[in-house]
């Protein structure tokens, strides 16, 4: 740790008070997340947001995706700010609004009522698409509700841009595989045989998280071999194979119940972003034995440092602050909505 750093940070905090309140989700990095007001996965922090009708700033540590809903769900006059602008999502990226809109058109063009549900790891343009299609978003922590919701909807749903996501939230619901497809959104969607899918009540798009990619069955293999006791939680980004050998699979606010709630004792892999994992098992050292399941790490979330975070608060007055186009705003605010109506 720079105490500079610290030190800077925290005087700022004390002078600017609750006009400012930094976000962080739970992948950042310890140095960065010591310094949050509020931090969470995605469902919680989107949540969160409406709540902060005093603060004139919104620091929000993350990616992209994630200032941009802080961006469109904050009141008027307050402004959201992205320590590191440049951090996307590699996920996000596989799913492009122009090629999701293709997509869709051309899965639509006989007739069938296919609804969007699309991943809150999407841009704001993606959401905005789903929403005019009159579909809705989701997180990991509610993909099962908001796709029993969307099936209830109409023909089908296509759900982008994580299929392992989809895959894992089907098989919460029960929902047979023979009625599931990757599709092929290659040359926008001109591949797509609507005909042929029209049996498929759930189509996937072909994207995935390149964090979660890094886990293999065979690596809980090797845990229980090593240490038959031990126990296995798993983010459900996680490949199908992974989720189904693991002793549990959720969001980031899933894993740090489980890890919380675990007898005095365990030994717990976990299988997500490291930063999250190494910080549960310092809060855990000496009652549980918390270790990555393989060390994985997400470089766009590590381009927010200590550094990065005390520049940025340093210049706030003068920092563009987040925007979102005002047509594409208005209407990727409906999915989100749709979402936090249904998931209260």
């Amino acid at each position: 740790m720079n105490t500079s750093h610290a030190e800077t940070i925290s005087a700022i905090r004390r002078r600017r008070g609750a006009s400012l309140v930094i976000m962080g989700h739970h992948y950042q990095g310890g140095l960065v997340i010591q310094h949050t007001d509020l931090r969470g996965d995605s469902l919680e922090l989107a949540r969160q947001v409406r709540g902060l009708r005093g603060a004139e700033h919104i620091v929000f540590c993350g990616v992209s995706f994630m200032a941009e809903t802080a961006a469109m769900l904050a009141a008027p006059g307050q402004k959201v700010v992205s320590p590191a602008p440049e951090a996307g999502c590699v996920m996000a990226d596989m799913a492009p609004g122009p090629l999701t809109d293709a997509v869709l058109r051309r899965l639509t063009a006989d007739g069938r009522r296919i609804v969007p549900l699309a991943y809150v790891n999407t841009d704001a343009r993606v959401k905005a698409v789903v929403a005019r299609h009159g579909g809705s978003v989701c997180t990991s922590a509610n993909a099962p509700a908001m796709l029993r919701w969307a099936l209830d909807q109409g023909d089908g749903v296509l759900f982008l841009p994580d299929r392992n996501l989809g895959h894992n939230t089907a098989d919460l619901l029960g929902l047979p595989e023979s009625e599931r497809a990757v599709i092929d959104v290659a040359a926008m969607g001109a591949a797509l045989d609507p005909a042929a899918l029209r049996s498929k009540s759930l189509l996937l798009w072909p994207g995935m998280c390149v964090v979660h990619k890094r886990f293999t069955a065979g690596q809980i293999r090797e845990v229980r071999q090593r240490d038959p006791d031990a126990l296995v939680v798993v983010h459900p980004e996680c490949a199908p194979e992974v989720v189904a050998r693991a002793d549990a699979a959720g969001s980031t606010s899933f894993i740090i119940r489980y890890v919380e709630q675990a007898p005095p004792g365990a030994a717990i892999y976990v299988g997500t972003e490291v930063n999250l994992v190494e910080r549960l098992a310092r809060e855990h050292e000496g009652d549980k034995l918390v270790r990555p399941l393989v060390h994985s790490h997400c470089r766009n979330m590590a381009k927010t440092t200590e550094e990065v975070l005390a520049a940025t608060l340093e210049d706030l007055d003068d920092i563009e602050p987040v925007t979102v186009p005002c047509d594409v705003a208005r209407d990727a605010v409906v999915a989100i909505e749709r979402m936090l109506e249904i998931c209260r």
